[in-house]
């Protein structure tokens, strides 16, 4: 019934809307109402009469400065405001409508119509009501009309007094930081989230620190992401969110059994609550017994076309039997060679009809293609087909498809990337047990080195130890490191401040490694950590003359994007240095002086 009557409602009010905006007249709407509203609410002309004062009322007028121009309701003897000639108390006031109206319905439908300079004037009168602003946001940001969405919530939180934040502000928050954030806009979403921890009253101030906070975790800064909790935690203490946002951080901090004893703090602490969700309490049950398992399980059915698919999937991948050998042989120069068999070439061929992705990787610091918009079509031919996973070609691509994706989140290690992990293992053990040279351009073993980085690339957030160890292994097979692997082990070496092992292995560099860039600004920023300034100096001399474009990318905050394509960079071009810049600056802007250092070494060098 209450549906029904909403649906009704919009109806009508829509196309009252549409007829007050050609004239700015009640009389015209009125007429409106008896000759067709009353069509569109079942014939009920009562009904349409006694709806259209109400939504006039609300309706703001541009000739009145986007201000409503009220009716005053009538008393019960006086002639009734639909202009019927009788009295109020025997026409629109003995009417009893189906169910409430909102208050903020008819400034909402206008604010989705308006576009141009008429949406302009209506947001900067500041007069529409926050709840309006929140809802017409929502649709244009569903409707992908995301410039829109953005130009709402801006004026929403026009605000000269931030003490009086309406209740819809945090929802709006929300929505205006994941609309910069799909825009592109990380300065403005920046300074908006710092306006918010500035000035924002506790609640809203306690969601931007979350965000934050989420951020960072994101990115792997955990030192500030645990900053960023702790003020969320003494701005907003008894938030339910900082149940999950800290066991997660945990987590990412290798912390888990740390990550279950927090969490059954907050499941004791919440649960004496009448106010939290019982769903809630039962997620927090099931996270302080696993951790790890349950934001795996989380993570596989956030989004409900891919839960089905993906919990077969890691089905699949806990049940898988052991590897097949791989066919090996050796070649003319006496290495051993991988040659993909007929059957695992057929299967990537009819996996190649639903993935569809041809990635280049020789481009390892950026992803090249997302290729999970198209996911529920080919997890889908997975799941019906699972003899594909024997596959190192379908294995390699599906690896670094889970890398995308799940590649900074720790709890989903065991459930995706150890099962793969595992199946190269056996794949490598007889190449490894034969000590004997295996290398990148032999036969199809580009295949098997491929998967290895995907896994690399997969577990170097979740499972460092893991991957670093997979790096190594992959290193001693063939020294010419075609993957740029020693550079993927000297940043996670920076990462974890181990130094001494980062000078180990730069210093252990061959003539020809000294010369790639990657390598080098690292060395330098290796150098600067232990003191060594004049050879730190030499280092970024040494990049500058390999590539010119890597010290200038390194220094700015926010240069312009380098545009990927599938070739990979020329050396010495603005491409390979802004694939460094994306692998390394992390390191550099986390080293206290190091960015400032860099900057008075290119002064000098000009």
């Amino acid at each position: 019934m209450l549906a029904g009557w909403v649906d009704q409602l919009l109806g009508f009010a829509d196309r009252a809307r549409a007829t007050i905006q050609s004239s700015e007249q009640y009389p015209e709407l009125i007429r409106w109402a008896r000759n067709e509203g009353a069509s569109l609410l079942g014939g009920d002309l009562a009904l349409a009469q006694a709806l259209t004062p109400q939504l006039w009322n609300q309706m703001p007028l541009v000739r009145c400065n986007y201000s409503p121009e009220p009716l005053a309701e009538p008393d019960p003897l006086e002639p009734c405001w639909c202009d019927s000639g009788r009295r109020y108390r025997d026409c629109c006031g003995a009417v009893v409508l189906p169910g409430p109206i909102p208050s903020n319905l008819m400034w909402m439908l206008a604010l989705k119509e308006w576009r141009g300079e008429r949406l302009r004037q209506a947001l900067d009168a500041g007069k529409a009501p926050p709840q309006a602003l929140l809802e017409a946001a929502i649709i244009s940001a569903e409707t992908g009309q995301l410039g829109r969405a953005q130009r709402i919530l801006e004026a929403f939180f026009r605000l000269e007094d931030w003490s009086a934040v309406p209740e819809a502000s945090e929802p709006a928050f929300e929505l205006l930081t994941d609309v910069y954030q799909e825009r592109g806009f990380t300065r403005k979403k920046a300074d908006f989230v710092d306006q918010v921890v500035d000035r924002g009253p506790p609640f809203l101030k306690g969601a931007a620190l979350e965000r934050i906070c989420l951020a960072f975790i994101d990115a792997d800064n955990l030192a500030d992401a645990r900053a960023a909790f702790l003020r969320a935690l003494k701005t907003i203490p008894d938030a339910p969110s900082l149940a999950y946002i800290e066991t997660m951080l945990l987590l990412h901090e290798g912390r888990r059994e740390e990550a279950g004893s927090r969490a059954d703090f907050w499941l004791r602490r919440l649960s004496r609550r009448p106010d939290i969700d019982p769903d809630y309490i039962g997620f927090l049950e099931v996270l302080a017994d696993d951790p790890v398992a349950a934001l795996a399980e989380q993570m596989v059915n956030s989004e409900e076309e891919l839960a089905e698919p993906l919990a077969i999937l890691q089905d699949m991948l806990e049940e898988l039997p052991t590897a097949e050998p791989l066919d090996y042989e050796y070649n003319i120069e006496g290495r051993l060679e991988y040659h993909v068999s007929e059957r695992h070439e057929d299967d990537y061929t009819r996996w190649q009809d639903f993935f569809g992705i041809q990635e280049s990787q020789d481009s390892i610091h950026e992803s090249v293609t997302d290729p999970w918009p198209n996911a529920q079509e080919w997890l889908g031919e997975l799941c019906q087909h699972p003899r594909w996973l024997d596959s190192p070609m379908v294995l390699q691509e599906l690896a670094m498809a889970l890398a995308v994706r799940f590649g900074n989140l720790p709890w989903m290690i065991p459930a995706f990337f150890v099962p793969i992990a595992t199946r190269l293992d056996t794949w490598l053990a007889p190449v490894e047990a034969a000590n004997e040279s295996f290398l990148w351009q032999d036969g199809d073993n580009e295949v098997l080195f491929r998967l290895g980085l995907s896994l690399v690339i997969g577990m170097e957030r979740g499972d460092v130890m893991r991957s670093r160890t997979l790096a190594q292994r992959l290193l001693r097979l063939d020294r010419d490191d075609n993957l740029g692997l020693r550079e993927l082990l000297l940043e996670q070496l920076l990462r974890e401040g181990d130094n001494e092992q980062a000078l180990a292995m730069v210093e252990a560099l061959s003539d020809d490694e000294q010369h790639w860039p990657g390598l080098t600004i690292g060395k330098a920023l290796v150098m600067y950590r232990l003191g060594r300034l004049d050879d730190a100096e030499q280092s970024i001399m040494a990049v500058h003359r390999y590539n010119e474009h890597l010290p200038g990318l390194m220094m700015q905050a926010s240069p312009r994007r380098e545009v990927h394509t599938d070739n990979v960079p020329e050396p010495g071009s603005r491409g390979e240095a802004w694939q460094y810049r994306v692998l390394m600056r992390d390191q550099w802007v986390s080293t206290p002086g190091a960015i400032d250092f860099l900057k008075q070494v290119m002064r000098r060098l000009r």
